[in-house]
């Protein structure tokens, strides 16, 4: 079986992030993920735009107070400017819409969703569809497909699902593989939640690239600095990975905090979305 890109630099984080007190060399990383330092090298720059060290970098407890404290600002005019119903994801402009409580209560009741698996340079995704916009990205952890199918069939029971990739492609390729990177593509969202999760999510679209946040700025951040854990739950359970960047919340630490499709997931993408806004700056 061909193994992805992805794969490797998956394993290579996991390595990185055990053997991390022994900071392991270029040459221990190859040899773990069974390439020649060269090779891996050059994987890695066509996954990541950067070389291994400098993506490291990026993924440091150090590095990651740093980016908080630099993001406090950010955040603060990002609120002030009025970015309240929508965000800004690299060339993609998403706005939300909350399905109907009644939908929320009934698990979608006569809604009619269609989802495909699909490629991503995280590995394979699940993209879920209503009529109103997307409902669902989970990411598909390995030899799991027919269970996270049923996973989301049961998460939308009441729904009309059918499973049709053609009808989510156009959406994975807007996300993943845009075909005019500078061009803003327009992607909606149609979530369920409650209200108080919306808000949570809508806030989370307004963190911009390459900036982080913690859990506790979070809830400050949305007026209730007291409610850090519920607001944690909340970005626990963003239905829409990726898009929504939970991703960009950590742990006022410093720490790269939970992740529902994992941390190594969680540490690829927001090590990989920082170094190139950085490699992009330099």
């Amino acid at each position: 079986m061909k193994i992805s890109d992805y794969d490797r630099v998956e394993k290579a984080i996991h390595f990185l992030e055990k053997h991390s007190n022994d900071h392991p060399s270029l040459d221990d990383v190859a040899d773990y993920v069974g390439l020649s330092p060269y090779h891996f090298q050059r994987l890695f720059r066509r996954w990541a735009g950067v070389s291994p060290k400098r993506f490291l970098q990026f993924l440091t407890v150090e590095k990651a107070k740093s980016l908080l404290r630099e993001s406090e600002s950010v955040l603060d005019t990002a609120c002030e400017v009025g970015l309240s119903g929508a965000g800004r994801l690299h060339d993609l402009f998403v706005s939300v819409e909350a399905v109907t409580p009644g939908q929320y209560k009934s698990r979608g009741q006569e809604l009619e969703i269609r989802y495909g698996i699909h490629d991503s340079p995280f590995g394979p995704c699940l993209i879920g569809m209503t009529g109103e916009g997307i409902c669902n990205l989970w990411f598909v952890e390995k030899g799991s497909q027919e269970q996270i199918s049923a996973t989301f069939q049961e998460e939308w029971r009441a729904a009309r699902i059918t499973e049709d990739p053609e009808a989510t492609r156009d959406a994975a390729r807007a996300i993943f593989f845009p075909r005019n990177p500078g061009k803003g593509a327009e992607l909606k969202l149609s979530l369920k939640g409650t209200n108080f999760q919306v808000q949570v999510w809508k806030a989370l679209l307004r963190i911009p690239e390459g900036s982080v946040v913690s859990y506790g700025g979070l809830a400050r951040w949305l007026g209730r600095p007291t409610s850090t854990r519920a607001v944690a739950n909340a970005v626990a359970a963003n239905p829409v990975a990726y898009l929504i960047p939970c991703h960009r919340v950590l742990r006022s630490t410093g720490g790269i905090g939970g992740y529902r499709w994992e941390t190594a997931r969680k540490r690829a993408i927001l090590g990989r979305e920082i170094a190139r806004l950085r490699a992009v700056q330099d």
